[in-house]
């Protein structure tokens, strides 16, 4: 059922408000390099078209679970119940302090002066999406490539949400981008295929190309089991040990769409589960980020 354009009436659940104290102690300028940001509707209202309503979650939230974490930086991922209109982001931005990073939501005719004034704010990436857990469809493909070419001035990183098969099904797009890469959340891939399964050596594959990098978060999308995810864990720790200098992590903080939304503190004391030394887990956490993001 369509969701009227007043209606703000929360249609996925909130995130957990009691996040556990993590006992892993994440290093100095640690990077939570995929979460997102909603509202407050009073000042930065829902897009009409929107696919969900979320429960607000504005930035004083964020910054308090990131204090409360142990996170110094971090990278706003913007959400589709948003829509092209990017200024909740610019408003975190602005109130981060250099210290967060953006990837926008663009359209083809957005204005190329509306692009640098957003990497002037600090967006350094621009998100596509090819999965859509509430219905929807791709943007055409020719308006992708439109998008692709006004951000490459830039130098910003293309961002993908992928679902099930699709980093098989869309290969020979994602190798035809000489851009930076980002695919979300271990490519949301279906782990009933195994670790030896087709779409995941293509996944691996992918990382050997030097431009596509993988955010290891979302074991908790992935997974078939409770907390803590024994099932998809390995596909992460496979990839941070494959393609270290090539991997970051993410809360993915407040979990929109989710059906068993999380506890972030359990989430971070997977990180010495997906890597179990400190080298990977300084890449994954810090340099690969500044590296990444731009910080």
């Amino acid at each position: 059922m369509a969701i009227r354009a007043d209606d703000l009436t929360p249609t996925i659940p909130p995130p957990d408000p009691n996040p556990k104290k993590p006992r892993f102690k994440l290093p100095p300028l640690a990077c939570d390099s995929h979460f997102h940001v909603f509202g407050p509707h009073s000042k930065f209202p829902y897009a009409a078209k929107r696919p969900f309503t979320p429960t607000d979650a504005p930035k004083e939230d964020l910054f308090r679970l990131h204090a409360f974490l142990g996170f110094e930086r971090g990278v706003f991922v913007q959400s589709t119940c948003h829509g092209s209109d990017n200024t909740a982001l610019l408003d975190l931005l602005a109130a981060g302090q250099g210290r967060y990073r953006g990837a926008a939501l663009l359209d083809p005719w957005t204005p190329q002066a509306e692009v640098d004034r957003l990497d002037d704010a600090g967006v350094r990436g621009v998100r596509l999406h090819f999965y859509f857990p509430r219905g929807g469809e791709p943007m055409r493909r020719d308006d992708m490539l439109q998008v692709i070419d006004k951000v490459a001035p830039n130098g910003w990183h293309i961002e993908m949400q992928f679902g099930g098969h699709g980093v098989l099904d869309y290969y020979d797009f994602i190798t035809s981008i000489e851009a930076p890469v980002v695919i979300d959340h271990v490519g949301r891939i279906d782990i009933g295929e195994g670790l030896r399964g087709k779409t995941f050596s293509v996944l691996r594959r992918l990382l050997d190309r030097g431009n596509v990098w993988i955010k290891l978060s979302g074991t908790d999308r992935i997974t078939k089991q409770p907390y803590p995810y024994a099932d998809a864990v390995p596909f992460a720790r496979d990839l941070a040990a494959h393609a270290p200098e090539r991997v970051v992590w993410g809360t993915d903080w407040p979990h929109p769409n989710h059906s068993a939304v999380p506890n972030d503190g359990e989430l971070v004391d997977l990180i010495p589960e997906i890597a179990p030394d400190e080298r990977t887990r300084r890449l994954m956490l810090v340099d690969n980020p500044a590296k990444l993001f731009g910080f």
